[in-house]
């Protein structure tokens, strides 16, 4: 328990949700903020927990001007189901704090009224973390789904493509249906630079997926997926086809017969310490 508690350590406070308390206490809007920033909290309170179950690293539980996120220091080199269930202990926190809502408007502890408010910001927050857009928690739950059967530049591309056809939809009905919604076209821009930043730094980030699996982090996986590799492949091809979730031996192939196997991480010390990166996969099997 106490060590659940050191969680509550990593919560980081925006100073400009400071201007938007303040707003909406001149407003007389306090209690819907309140409650609003209650409901996130726990949310992400619930990813961050289920992260500490899986001894995942934590950088910071923060709760900015228009929503929160729970950032972890992770690079995509955790077993699936632990993605999974770290990115799905956020919305599951909904259903309780409804249930204790709904018990104490029962026993007359707060006012059909506050239920009713409670009830449609508790729903809004998790309906619309569900969206199929990166990096809300339905994107990151379509991430995983391509993951499982897609490499992990594929998966991670498909998903911003998905992700901004959503997103198009998504800005088409607040223009229709609420078009002087304010924090609504906040979200709305945070989301689009979102994108447009996830997907400048791609090869960025794929870089980071497969330096933490170099420094040991797929001693996590308990699957192994092997790759049937041509000889003549060049290595920075085949750093392209390792998937998330996956630890792959590597099966060395030459005009359809099997001339030798290697290891993942013999592969990725020829690519980072030797540099080999243009070398053929053929020319490893000579040196381990």
């Amino acid at each position: 328990m106490t060590n659940i508690l050191k969680v509550f350590h990593k919560v980081y406070i925006h100073p400009l949700l400071w201007m938007v308390v303040g707003i909406a206490i001149v407003t007389a809007h306090f209690l819907e903020l309140l409650l609003l920033l209650l409901i996130i909290l726990v949310h992400e309170m619930g990813h961050g927990v289920m992260a500490h179950i899986f001894s995942w690293r934590i950088k910071r539980i923060a709760l900015l001007p228009f929503g929160g996120v729970a950032e972890m220091d992770e690079h995509g080199n955790r077993p699936l189901k632990e993605e999974f269930w770290v990115i799905t202990a956020g919305p599951l926190q909904h259903f309780w704090m409804l249930g204790v809502a709904w018990g104490l408007e029962k026993i007359s502890f707060i006012s059909p009224a506050h239920f009713e408010l409670f009830f449609e910001l508790n729903m809004m927050v998790l309906l619309f973390n569900l969206l199929p857009i990166w990096p809300l928690d339905g994107g990151k739950l379509l991430s995983i789904a391509l993951s499982s059967r897609f490499n992990y530049i594929k998966a991670y591309e498909y998903t911003l493509y998905f992700s901004i056809i959503v997103l198009l939809l998504f800005h088409i009905t607040v223009l229709v249906t609420a078009p002087l919604h304010l924090n609504l076209w906040i979200v709305v821009s945070f989301l689009y630079f979102s994108l447009w930043m996830d997907w400048k730094q791609r090869r960025y980030t794929f870089m980071k997926f497969l330096l933490e699996r170099y420094y040991g982090k797929n001693g996590h996986f308990h699957e192994l997926k092997p790759l049937s590799i041509d000889s003549n492949e060049p290595i920075r091809t085949v750093v392209e086809k390792f998937q998330k979730g996956f630890k792959h031996p590597l099966v060395i192939m030459q005009d359809g017969v099997e001339v030798g196997k290697l290891d993942e991480n013999e592969l990725l010390h020829a690519f980072f310490a030797e540099k080999m990166t243009s070398a053929k996969t053929k020319d490893l099997l000579y040196l381990y």
